[in-house]
């Protein structure tokens, strides 16, 4: 059985390759800054996208993407904005969305991307 931390390595990776799969650029995966970290930050065509991936083994207590709370929203929007002023961003367009990753009792996954998701 996979711990948790795995199984949020497992879903980063599958997220991953769907944003690939759909013609995203990926710019950084886990970016840290201020104790925090976007798990994935990519370009869909000019716009700058900061990718939070939840992922569970079961949607028993809920959708993983319920887990991204409004305290969460705002970490993610704090680091972006370093991001922003590091790399010299401040004029680009950006959107964060959630990618959301359940995995049912076979093992076989069904995943959520929701654009804009805050």
């Amino acid at each position: 059985m996979q711990t948790p931390f795995d199984l949020g390595k497992l879903g980063e990776k599958i997220a991953l390759h769907f944003l690939e799969d759909n013609k995203y650029k990926i710019t950084a995966r886990s970016y840290r800054l201020f104790r925090g970290e976007i798990d994935i930050i990519a370009y869909d065509q000019k716009t700058l996208v900061f990718v939070e991936v939840k992922t569970r083994r079961s949607t028993d207590y809920g959708f993983p993407e319920e887990s991204v709370t409004p305290s969460k929203q705002q970490q993610i929007r704090k680091i972006a904005q370093g991001f922003l002023v590091k790399n010299n961003l401040l004029d680009v367009e950006c959107r964060f969305d959630v990618i959301s990753i359940s995995f049912d009792e076979k093992e076989e996954y069904s995943i959520r991307h929701i654009k804009d998701a805050f």
